[in-house]
């Protein structure tokens, strides 16, 4: 499907890539202005009422692909997480994906071990000191000790990745890709549950795989 539509040079390829949900200060408003505006004049906009829906569907899906990987029981998990800005080069957390997983993983009884190159601070202004959620250092510091990794934001730094390496840092080798960054066949290759957005997942329980 990308690949069709991106062949049209009016379109591209750039900004066609499946993943977890848009956030920011201005794309969610604007779509919800436009919506907005087009009721007011008396026309149902179905198609930026569609963006919006399905923007915040795919806000949800990390919850749900690492959810299903435990089968449902996350309650005393540490869940690492890579990316809390909306998108990489800021620190803006307005409507990010991350925001939505980690009240999640909150209320369903996990605590998140996160890093962001630029957003941590502002991280820490929104939710403040929480015994469930520690920032550290760096990436390698987040899966330390963690029961899984998923990834948020595309940083650049984040596309490097050993899966084996990966694996021993995890308690369960379960990794949730909302940006798509790696192979599932390599993922799998480094026996790891790999769970991308649009590209298959593995369906193994992390507790059988354990």
């Amino acid at each position: 499907m990308r690949r069709g539509i991106g062949s049209d040079p009016r379109i591209g390829y750039h900004f066609i890539y499946p993943g977890c949900g848009y956030g920011g200060s201005c794309f969610p408003k604007d779509v919800q202005a436009l919506a907005r505006t087009a009721s007011q004049v008396g026309y149902d906009a179905e198609l930026l009422q569609a963006v919006e829906a399905v923007n915040k569907r795919q806000k949800v899906t990390l919850f749900e692909k690492l959810s299903r990987a435990f089968d449902g029981d996350l309650a005393g998990k540490t869940i690492a997480v890579w990316g809390l800005a909306f998108k990489p080069n800021t620190d803006d957390m307005r409507d990010a994906p991350s925001r939505t997983l980690m009240e999640a993983l909150w209320a369903a009884g996990a605590k998140v071990q996160a890093y962001d190159p630029e957003a941590m601070k502002e991280c820490r202004r929104i939710y403040g000191e929480r015994d469930d959620l520690v920032l550290v250092a760096d990436n390698v510091q987040a899966v330390k000790g963690a029961d899984a990794l998923v990834i948020c934001t595309e940083w650049k730094e984040f596309r490097t990745l050993d899966g084996e390496w990966l694996k021993a840092q995890l308690g369960f080798p379960v990794v949730v890709d909302g940006r798509n960054l790696f192979e599932p066949a390599a993922m799998k290759a480094a026996g790891l549950m790999y769970y991308a957005v649009g590209r298959g997942d593995s369906m193994l329980a992390a507790r059988e795989a354990s």
